[in-house]
């Protein structure tokens, strides 16, 4: 069923103060697994919407490939960052989500006139923004960074699956499928894991819960939350 596509949040923004609209996203929040990686995007002010664009959890994997390419030849400009397990483990997610969000907005080669986020506002942020609950199914430049983001995520974590096969993260993303538990119950965990967060899925409590097989779930992967990149 087609929906109607986007809310006028961007289009008043322009008209009222600067038609420069960086949308910012992450990914990989709940993941056992790899980094936490978020994407700033600006795309043209007097272009029309890509088609196919949506919310990145809404398409295929095989969409989301076709529509990154498309993204990022559009884009005016795009940033990329990354917060690592180990800062993970640190900071706690929540304060790591954060600083990927600002290492991306920080390579940015434009300067926005405005910065939608999605989600609620972040304090820490350190920039003026706008916090889009459900951006990603409303705003298009929410929406461009949020395929970014999930297709960077997934390559890295595909790259990572390679190198420790055990955990299937090709497949499962490094989220917490029966498959991967068995892998950490089996195998123990590796340098990429977030520590805390292993603790807590191999817990009595955790263990008699169902563990969700998530086919596409979001991904995640990198050794260095401070250099990533999309190819």
């Amino acid at each position: 069923m087609h929906r109607a596509r986007w809310t006028t949040i961007e289009r008043e923004l322009r008209r009222t103060g600067g038609a420069l609209i960086a949308g910012v996203d992450e990914v990989g929040r709940g993941s056992l697994a790899g980094p936490v990686v978020a994407c700033a995007i600006v795309m043209p002010p007097d272009s029309r919407a890509l088609r196919g664009v949506d919310d990145s959890k809404m398409l295929t994997p095989l969409a989301r490939e076709r529509l990154v390419y498309q993204i990022m030849e559009r884009a005016v400009s795009l940033g990329l960052g990354a917060a690592s397990a180990r800062e993970i483990d640190r900071i706690n997610i929540y304060h790591a989500s954060t600083l990927a969000m600002q290492r991306a907005l920080a390579r940015l080669k434009v300067s926005p006139d405005h910065v939608l986020i999605d989600g609620r506002p972040i304090r820490a942020l350190g920039v003026e923004h706008h916090g889009i609950v459900d951006g990603d199914d409303k705003c298009f430049s929410i929406a461009c960074a949020s395929i970014v983001a999930k297709v960077t995520r997934d390559r890295l974590m595909a790259s990572l699956a390679r190198r420790h096969p055990h955990y299937s993260w090709d497949h499962n993303c490094g989220y917490a499928t029966r498959r991967h538990i068995d892998a950490l119950q089996a195998h123990g965990s590796c340098a990429h894991h977030r520590r805390s967060f292993v603790v807590k899925a191999l817990s009595p409590d955790a263990l008699v819960l169902e563990i969700i097989e998530s086919s596409d779930a979001d991904h995640e992967a990198t050794e260095s939350g401070d250099e990533i990149s999309l190819m």
